[in-house]
C-alpha cells in the first residue's frame, strides 16, 4: 500500500525541483533526492552483515524496508571522532548530495542519533581497487586503460562541477562484484572541495604515494587529481609506484623532485601510447599537465575504448550466430 507519508515526500521533492519559467527547462539536482530522516535507521532499513570496518565505525549491507532494494549503511561512531572528522563527514554529504554521475558513490540519505551517523549509499561488493592491484600483480594495458577512462570521466565531471577530489588513490575505488573496470565507483568525498579555478588551495593534504608536488608547495588547483590518475596508472601497469621510498618523508621528497622512470623490465612490453600517457599526467609542471578532458582524449584511452567496442560488437555477432 502506499504510505501517506511516502507521498509527502514525493511531493515535497517536486516542491524543491527547479522550473526555468522562462526557458521552459526543468532543472533536476540531486540534492533534491537526499534528505536527513528524523526517524531511526532501523525503521526504514533492515540491517545485515558488516562490508568492513575503520577506525571510526563500519560499513554494512541494508535492505529498504519499502522498496527492498539492497544498499550500503556507513555507521560512524561520534565518540570516535574529533572536530575535524565531524567536519570532513558533513562536508563530504554536502558534496555527494550534488553529484550525479554513474561513477560515483549514490547517496540516497543520512540519519542521526545520540551515538551514531549513518550514510545510506550504493553497495559495491567487488571491493577497492587497492585489493584487486595486489591480487593480480598488475593489469594489461587493455583494462588499465579502461579503467583510467571511467575515473579521468568522473574526475572530469567534479572538475567541470569545480570540485576537486584531492585524495585519489586505489583505497577509493570501489568494483562492481562483476570486477569489470567499467563499472567502478570513486568514494571518499571527506577532503573534497568546492573551489574557483582561479583560486590556488594551499591546504597540505593527501596520501604520500598519489600526492601532487603542487600540493607539497601548498600552491594548487584541480590538476592535483590528474597527478594521483597518473600515478594510479603507473601502479596498475607494473604494480609498483612511480616514487618510492622507506618513509612517507622519503616518499614526498622524490614527489617533490618529480622524476620517475620506465627502468624495470615489467615495462618493456609496454606500449609508447601508455608510457605517454604517464609522462603527460605525471608533467610537474601542473600548468603543463592536461586537464581531464584532454587526458580522455588521449590515443591510448581512446584506442582501448574503440577495441573494448569492437570486442562487444564481435561478442554480440558470436551471440547471434549461436542463437541461429
Amino acid at each position: 500500500m502506499f504510505h501517506f507519508l511516502s507521498l509527502l515526500n514525493i511531493i515535497h521533492t517536486f516542491i524543491k525541483v527547479t522550473i526555468n519559467m522562462e526557458s521552459g527547462d526543468l532543472k533536476i539536482k540531486a540534492s533534491n533526492f537526499v534528505s536527513q530522516h528524523a526517524g531511526k535507521l532501523r525503521d526504514h532499513y533492515r540491517i545485515g552483515k558488516m562490508l568492513g570496518s575503520g577506525a571510526f565505525g563500519e560499513v554494512r549491507v541494508c535492505v529498504h524496508r519499502e522498496s527492498g532494494a539492497q544498499r550500503a549503511v556507513k555507521v560512524l561512531r561520534k565518540s570516535h571522532m574529533d572536530e575535524d572528522e565531524k567536519r570532513m563527514f558533513f562536508n563530504e554529504i554536502n558534496i555527494l548530495k550534488d553529484l550525479d554521475h554513474p561513477n560515483i558513490l549514490k547517496m540516497y540519505e543520512f540519519f542521526e542519533d545520540e551515538k551514531r551517523y549513518y550514510i545510506v549509499t550504493d553497495i559495491c561488493k567487488g571491493g577497492e581497487l587497492f585489493d584487486e592491484i595486489v591480487a593480480r600483480g598488475k593489469f594489461s594495458e587493455r583494462d588499465a586503460a579502461m579503467l583510467m577512462k571511467q575515473v579521468l570521466g568522473c574526475i572530469n565531471y567534479c572538475h567541470q562541477n569545480h570540485i576537486v577530489h584531492r585524495d585519489l588513490k586505489p583505497e577509493n575505488i570501489l568494483l562492481e562484484q562483476s570486477k569489470e573496470f567499467d563499472q567502478i565507483k570513486i568514494i571518499d568525498f571527506g577532503t573534497s572541495l568546492v573551489c574557483d579555478d582561479k583560486v590556488k588551495l594551499d591546504e597540505k593534504l593527501g596520501t604520500p604515494y598519489y600526492i601532487a608536488p603542487e600540493v607539497l608547495a601548498k600552491s594548487y588547483g584541480s590538476k592535483c587529481d590528474i597527478w594521483s590518475c597518473g600515478v594510479i596508472t603507473y601502479i596498475t601497469l607494473s604494480g609498483i609506484p612511480p616514487f618510492n621510498g622507506s618513509s612517507d618523508q622519503e616518499i614526498m621528497k622524490k614527489v617533490k623532485i618529480g622524476k620517475f622512470s620506465f627502468a624495470d623490465p615489467v615495462w618493456n612490453n609496454m606500449s609508447d601510447q601508455g608510457k605517454d600517457f604517464i609522462t603527460q599526467l605525471l608533467t610537474k609542471d601542473q600548468n603543463k599537465r592536461p586537464t581531464a578532458q584532454e587526458a580522455l582524449n588521449h590515443p591510448w584511452i581512446k584506442q582501448a575504448n574503440q577495441q573494448s567496442k569492437d570486442n562487444l560488437s564481435t561478442e554480440s555477432a558470436m551471440n547471434a550466430l549461436t542463437n541461429l
